[in-house]
C-alpha cells in the first residue's frame, strides 16, 4: 500500500526543532486532508501539523515533550483506500512504534491505607494481601459523647498516656472495636481527617508532565531566576487623582475609542521615565559581556491565559497615545487568550509589566523577562486612610512592586526611576506635559 510520511516542516525564525505538545490522533486513526494531526511550539508560539493527505495513520514518530528536529518523520499515513474507506477499523500496516499516549494529566491517586490491614504488609501472600493493605479506612463518623469505644485496656492505657480521645479513633476491628494499629495510624496523623463528619485522609501522588507552555515557562523563570541577581523596590503610590482622571475619560470616551484601564497610564509613565533613564529599557547579554540599550520602547505585558503565561508585546509605546496604548494591549491580550497572537508579537520586549490584576495583593516580587533589566509589577488598588497633616483622608493607594537586574541596575537608579513613576502617576497632568 502507498504510504506517505510527514515530516515536521519549517516552522520559521530559523528554528532547529520543535517540542511535540499534543497529538490530535493515535495509530488507526482515520484523517483527512487538513485535518490537525499534531500541535508543536517554539520558542514563541504553537504550531498546529494539518495532514496533506487522507489516510489512515500507522505510525506516530514522537512522545508529547520530545524536541523533534525540523525535517524529522513524525506520522506516517497509509493512503490505500480500503481502510479509509472502512471507517478506520483496519490495524496499522506498521508497527514500528505503538501508540503515543498523552501526558498523563490526572494519574489515578492510590487508595487509602487500611489500617486494620497495615500489619498485613510484612506478611507473604503476594497481590492479594497488598491489594487488601491499600483498602480504603473506615474512617466513619466520629462517636457521640455518651458512648464509651470499645476497645481492650491496653489501647485505652496507651490512648489515655498519649493524650488521644479514643471517640475520635475509627476502629477496624469487630463491632469497631479499636486496635493498636488504628491507634498507631491515628497518632501518625490520621486525628484531624479522621474526626473531621464527612472526610476521609487520602493518600498517593499525583504526576504530571510538564510539558509544551509550562515547560517553557519554567525554564525561563529558570534561566531568569538562576543568572540575574534580582533587586526588588517596592513603592506605595496615591493614585486618586489618576483614577478621577480615568473615570472622566472613560464617561466622556468616544465609542471608537477603548476604555482605558490603568495599564495605558503606566505606559506612558514608563515611556517619560525611560526618557530621563534609558538604562532601564535594555537587555543584557551576559555572555558576550554587552548592554544593548535599546531607543524603541517595545513594553511586554505579561498575560495570564488557560495555558499559562505569556508576554504579548506592544511596540513602539514611545510613540503611542494613552488610546493607543489602551487599544493595543487589549488587541494583545485578546490574542494571547486566544492563542491568536503570532511569534512576532510574543517576543521582542524590552522591559515588561506584570500585574495580577484585581487579584494583585500588597506586593510581589516579580520575575525579570529575561534578558531585560527591569520589570514592573502592578499591585491592587486599595484605598486607605492616609495622614494629609491634620486628619486621616481615604485615599486610593497602590504599590509598584519592581525589580532589576542588580549587575547593571544599582539601587540608586532603581528608586529614582520609579519614583519618577510615581510622581507622574500621583500627579497624572504631567504625563501629558511636553517637555
Amino acid at each position: 500500500m502507498p504510504e506517505h510520511v510527514i515530516k515536521l516542516p519549517d516552522v520559521g525564525e530559523g528554528i532547529a526543532e520543535a517540542e511535540l505538545v499534543e497529538w490530535h490522533v493515535k495509530v488507526g486513526d482515520v484523517v483527512r486532508e487538513d485535518m490537525v494531526l499534531a500541535a508543536v511550539m517554539t520558542d514563541k508560539a504553537t504550531v498546529e501539523i494539518p495532514s496533506p493527505v487522507e489516510g489512515v495513520v500507522t505510525w506516530l514518530g514522537a512522545e508529547v515533550g520530545q524536541s523533534v528536529p525540523i525535517g524529522s518523520p513524525i506520522v506516517k499515513i497509509d493512503l490505500g483506500g480500503d481502510a479509509a474507506a472502512s471507517g478506520g477499523d483496519a490495524p496499522a500496516k506498521e508497527p514500528a512504534v505503538p501508540a503515543i499516549a498523552k501526558a498523563p494529566e490526572t494519574a489515578a491517586p492510590a487508595p487509602a491505607r487500611r489500617p486494620a490491614d497495615a500489619k498485613d504488609n510484612s506478611s507473604p501472600g503476594g497481590a492479594a494481601p497488598q491489594a487488601r493493605a491499600l483498602s480504603p479506612a473506615p474512617a466513619g463518623p466520629p462517636r457521640a459523647s455518651s458512648e464509651k469505644p470499645v476497645a481492650s485496656p491496653a489501647v485505652r492505657l496507651r490512648a489515655r498516656e498519649a493524650g488521644i480521645d479514643l471517640r475520635q479513633v475509627p476502629g477496624s476491628g469487630p463491632a469497631g472495636r479499636i486496635t493498636h494499629d488504628d491507634l498507631d495510624v491515628f497518632a501518625r496523623g490520621g486525628a484531624v481527617a479522621a474526626s473531621a463528619p464527612g472526610l476521609s485522609r487520602r493518600d498517593g501522588v499525583e504526576e504530571i508532565k510538564v510539558v509544551g507552555l509550562r515547560r517553557r515557562i519554567a525554564e525561563k523563570m529558570a534561566v531568569a531566576k538562576s543568572r540575574i541577581p534580582h533587586i526588588t523596590y517596592i513603592e506605595e503610590i496615591d493614585v486618586t487623582a489618576l483614577e478621577d482622571l480615568r473615570a472622566k475619560l472613560n464617561g466622556e470616551k468616544k465609542p471608537d475609542r477603548p476604555k482605558l484601564t490603568l495599564l495605558p497610564f503606566l505606559m506612558r509613565a514608563m515611556v517619560r521615565a525611560i526618557g530621563e533613564q534609558p538604562a532601564l529599557n535594555a537587555t543584557f547579554d551576559d555572555e558576550a559581556g554587552i548592554i544593548r540599550r535599546h531607543a524603541a520602547i517595545h513594553i511586554g505585558i505579561a498575560t495570564q491565559t488557560s495555558n499559562g503565561l505569556v508576554v504579548p508585546v506592544v511596540r513602539h509605546a514611545e510613540a503611542r497615545s494613552l488610546f493607543d496604548c489602551a487599544a493595543e494591549a487589549a488587541r494583545l491580550a485578546e490574542a494571547a487568550r486566544s492563542g491568536a497572537a503570532s511569534r512576532e508579537e510574543l517576543g521582542g520586549s524590552t522591559i515588561t509589566i506584570t500585574s495580577l490584576g484585581a487579584m494583585g495583593g500588597v506586593a510581589t516580587t516579580p520575575v525579570i523577562n529575561h534578558p531585560e533589566v527591569a520589570i514592573v509589577g502592578v499591585n491592587k488598588i486599595m484605598i486607605r486612610p492616609v495622614w494629609d497633616g491634620s486628619q486621616f483622608v481615604p485615599r486610593k493607594m497602590m504599590n509598584l512592586s519592581s525589580s532589576f537586574d542588580h549587575r547593571v541596575i544599582d539601587g540608586w537608579d532603581a528608586a529614582v526611576f520609579v519614583q519618577r513613576i510615581k510622581a507622574l502617576l500621583e500627579t497624572p497632568a504631567l504625563m501629558f506635559v511636553e517637555g
